[in-house]
C-alpha cells in the first residue's frame, strides 16, 4: 500500500489516491480542498518536525524519514514518508506545493518530543502567545512617555506586574475566543484560514486567522481549552490584586487602583464577549472592531498609566488625555491586524453568523476599510507631535516625522497588495506585513519617546 497525497504551499490537500483513503480512513470529500495534511499527524510532531521536513524537501529536492500518523479513528500508523516539492506550472516556475508518499511499515516508530516543543505548544501554539506584542507595545509606549516626561513618574515593579497581568488577560481572551469559536462551529467550517507556514522566519508556523487550530490538531481538548482560559484569568486577577496594592503603596490612595480595576474589568468584558454569546461582539457588524480598538488602544494605555504611575492621576486631566491619545494609533494598527485576518475567514464566518465588517461590507468594498484604519492611525500619530513636543524634553520632531513617514509608506504598500490580492491566497504576505507594521510602530514609539529604552 502506497498513499500519495498532494497539497498546496499552505498544506491544503489537493489530491489523495485510493490507498491514501484506505490508510487514513477519510473520504475524498472530507479532505480535498478542506483539510490540511497536518490532520494526519499528532500536533506535537506538526510543531516540531513538519517545518523542518518541508524546508529540507525544498533544499534537497526530497526528504525521507520515518514517522507515525493517526488515522481517522485515532489508530497509530507507523510509516516511511517521502516528501518532494511540486511545480504544477513547470520546474522553471515557482513551487506550488508538496507531494507526500507514505508507505506503512511494521517497525515501531517513536518520535521523541523535545522540551522546547512542549514549551512552544503551550506558550505559542495553544495560547497564541506571540500576539501578546499587541498588548505589550502600548504598555512600553506609556512607560517611555512617562520616562521622557520626568524622573520617577512610574514604578518599575508596577510596570513588571502590569505586563504580567495584561499578558495573562490577553492569553485568557485568546483561549476563550478559541473555545467559543470551536463550540459555535465557526472553526469547524473554516477551511480557508491562513497559517504563516514557511512564509515568515519570525512567525513560522503561526496561525494568522481561524483560531489556533489546537483542538483540531489534538494539542488540547475543548474542555481543556476552557480550563486553561479560566486559569489564565485567575492569574490575571491575582496579578491585578498585587498590582493594585503596589499602586496604593506608591500613591497613598486607592484612586488609581480603582480605575485600574474598572478598566481591567472593561477589557475583560470586551475580550470575553468578543466571541461569547449572547453578545458576541464579533458578529455585531463593527462592534467587534471597535472593541479591539478600545481594548488594545486607549483603554490599555489609560489602564497602564493608572497602574504604574507613582502619583494619583486625576480623571480628565492633561496626563489622562495625553495617554489616552497615545493609545489611538496603537489601537488602530492592532485593529487592522484583526481586520485583514477577517478576509480569509469571511466565507466561513458568514455561514455561522459571525458578521464582522468584512462579512458585512463584502471583501471588495472592505478593502477600503483597511486604508481608512491606516489613515486614521497615522493621522492620529501626526497630531500627537504637539503633545510630545510640549511634554518631552529634547524630543526630536524630525526623527519622529521621518520614522512615522517611512512606516506610513510601508503601510500604503501593504494596502496596495490588499487591494490587488484580497481574494487570493497570496494575501497572506499582507497579513504578515500588517503584523510587522504594528511591531515596528510599537518599537519606534518605545525608542523615540525616551532613550531609556535604547
Amino acid at each position: 500500500m502506497k498513499s500519495v497525497v498532494t497539497c498546496d504551499m499552505e498544506g491544503i490537500i489537493e489530491t489523495i489516491n485510493e490507498d491514501g483513503i484506505k490508510l487514513f480512513g477519510y473520504s475524498k470529500e472530507e479532505l480535498v480542498g478542506k483539510k490540511r495534511v497536518s490532520i494526519f499527524s499528532p500536533g506535537e510532531i506538526v510543531i516540531q518536525n513538519v517545518g523542518m521536513w518541508l524546508s529540507n524537501a525544498i533544499k534537497h529536492g526530497e526528504y525521507n524519514t520515518k514517522t507515525y500518523f493517526l488515522n481517522k479513528d485515532g489508530k497509530k500508523l507507523n510509516a516511511r514518508i517521502r516528501i518532494t516539492p511540486t511545480f504544477a506550472r513547470g520546474k522553471n516556475n515557482p513551487q506550488t506545493g508538496y507531494c507526500g508518499v507514505t508507505v506503512p511499515i511494521e517497525e515501531e516508530v517513536v518520535v521523541p518530543i523535545k522540551l522546547s516543543t512542549k514549551f512552544i505548544k503551550w506558550a505559542f501554539a495553544i495560547t497564541r502567545g506571540g500576539f501578546t506584542s499587541a498588548s505589550l507595545f502600548p504598555i512600553f509606549a506609556v512607560a517611555a512617555f512617562l520616562a521622557g516626561t520626568g524622573n520617577g513618574l512610574f514604578s518599575p515593579l508596577a510596570l513588571v506586574l502590569c505586563i504580567l497581568g495584561i499578558v495573562f488577560l490577553h492569553l485568557s481572551s485568546n483561549i476563550y475566543n478559541d473555545y467559543f469559536d470551536v463550540k459555535h462551529g465557526t472553526d469547524e467550517v473554516n477551511t480557508e484560514y491562513f497559517n504563516a507556514g514557511l512564509n515568515s522566519k519570525v512567525l513560522e508556523g503561526a496561525q494568522l486567522s481561524g483560531g489556533s487550530r489546537s483542538i483540531e490538531l489534538g494539542l488540547i481538548t475543548l474542555e481543556g481549552t476552557k480550563s486553561l482560559a479560566r486559569n489564565m484569568l485567575i492569574g490575571a486577577f491575582l496579578t491585578a490584586s498585587v498590582l493594585m496594592y503596589v499602586s496604593y503603596l506608591n500613591t497613598g490612595s486607592l484612586s488609581n487602583a480603582q480605575n485600574v480595576a474598572i478598566i481591567g474589568l472593561t477589557g475583560l468584558f470586551l475580550g470575553y464577549f468578543y466571541t461569547a454569546r449572547p453578545i458576541r461582539l464579533a458578529s455585531r457588524r463593527g462592534l467587534g472592531e471597535i472593541a479591539i480598538f478600545l481594548a488594545f488602544g486607549p483603554l490599555l494605555t489609560l489602564g497602564t498609566l493608572f497602574a504604574i504611575s507613582t502619583s494619583t492621576i486625576e480623571l480628565f486631566s492633561i496626563d489622562f488625555y495625553n495617554v489616552m491619545y497615545l493609545g489611538i494609533p496603537l489601537g488602530l494598527l492592532t485593529t487592522n491586524i484583526l481586520y485583514i485576518n477577517q478576509f480569509p475567514d469571511a466565507n466561513s464566518d458568514a455561514k455561522t453568523g459571525k458578521n464582522h465588517l468584512v462579512v458585512t461590507l463584502g471583501k471588495k468594498a472592505a478593502r477600503w476599510g483597511y486604508l481608512l484604519i491606516l489613515l486614521a492611525a497615522f493621522g492620529s500619530s501626526y497630531f500627537l507631535l504637539d503633545i510630545f513636543n510640549s511634554s518631552i524634553d529634547n524630543f526630536n520632531s524630525d526623527v519622529y516625522l521621518i520614522g512615522t513617514g517611512i512606516l506610513f509608506i510601508y503601510g500604503l504598500y501593504i494596502f496596495t497588495r490588499v487591494f490587488k490580492l484580497y481574494e487570493s491566497r497570496e494575501l497572506i504576505n499582507s497579513n504578515l506585513n500588517t503584523i510587522y507594521l504594528q511591531i515596528f510602530f510599537g518599537l519606534f514609539y518605545a525608542l523615540i519617546l525616551n532613550n531609556f529604552f535604547i
